[in-house]
């Protein structure tokens, strides 16, 4: 009886280990999906303005291979983000590094779009403004035409003319 209690024992450890070592090896392998998170974020630096993860040369089909394989070794994306700009320089990255004037890329975009709000803003509200008010007119006259000093020379002389009749 405790023979068999031990062989029940072994056998159940060597198939839980088996299933454990399957399950680790399975791991060890990079998916494509996690592959290509990391080649997304990386511009071919053969092609021009071309993600890795889409490129068709053979060039980035090994540097995905080597993003899998550095995976594999337990590198993460950064560490393989690093690698990649120290070997071919940060025109690889997708988005520039806030290092120099590069956050002028990010910080230029949002000025534009507040200008441009403000712009919109301002003139919206001229166009609400009410014209300056003139003083009402007798109904049935005709508004008068020109700049004021001019208006009263020109209506001084109209009431001259109708006085001497």
């Amino acid at each position: 009886m405790i023979r068999k209690s031990w062989i029940i024992i072994a056998l159940g450890l060597f198939f839980g280990f088996l299933v454990v070592g399957i399950a680790k090896a399975q791991q060890a392998t990079p998916s494509d999906d996690q592959v290509n998170a990391i080649a997304r974020q990386l511009y071919c630096p053969v092609c021009e303005n071309t993600p890795l993860d889409v490129c068709p040369t053979t060039a980035c089909a090994q540097w995905r291979e080597l993003i899998r394989q550095k995976l594999a070794d337990g590198w993460t994306g950064q560490q393989i983000k690093d690698y990649f700009v120290e070997q071919y320089g940060a025109r690889v990255l997708g988005s520039p590094p806030l290092k120099g004037l590069n956050w002028l890329a990010y910080i230029v975009p949002l000025l534009v779009i507040l200008v441009g709000i403000f712009i919109l803003f301002s003139t919206f509200r001229s166009w609400r403004k009410p014209a300056s008010q003139a003083p009402p007119s007798a109904p049935g006259s005709v508004p008068p035409v020109g700049p004021p000093g001019v208006q009263d020379e020109y209506i001084k002389q109209l009431e001259d003319q109708v006085r001497k009749r």
